[in-house]
């Protein structure tokens, strides 16, 4: 599993960079999402780096879906 945080502001970015980031699951700011590390997550995660900070989780994390 994987945390991903966005960092820096969509502003003055490509739309297919931001659409990148949205399908992440991101929306603001600070904002993180825990994701599986699929190739389909890490080839997006790959395509916005600059955007995005990434943190390999130890355990696997209990997500609460209401």
């Amino acid at each position: 599993m994987i945390k991903i945080t966005l960092k820096r502001s969509l502003i003055g970015f490509n739309e297919k960079q931001r659409r990148t980031v949205r399908s992440l699951g991101l929306g603001r700011i600070g904002s993180s999402v825990v994701q599986e590390e699929t190739p389909a997550i890490l080839g997006m995660v790959r395509k916005v780096p600059h955007l995005v900070e990434v943190d390999r989780l130890a355990e696997p994390v209990e997500v609460d879906e209401e």
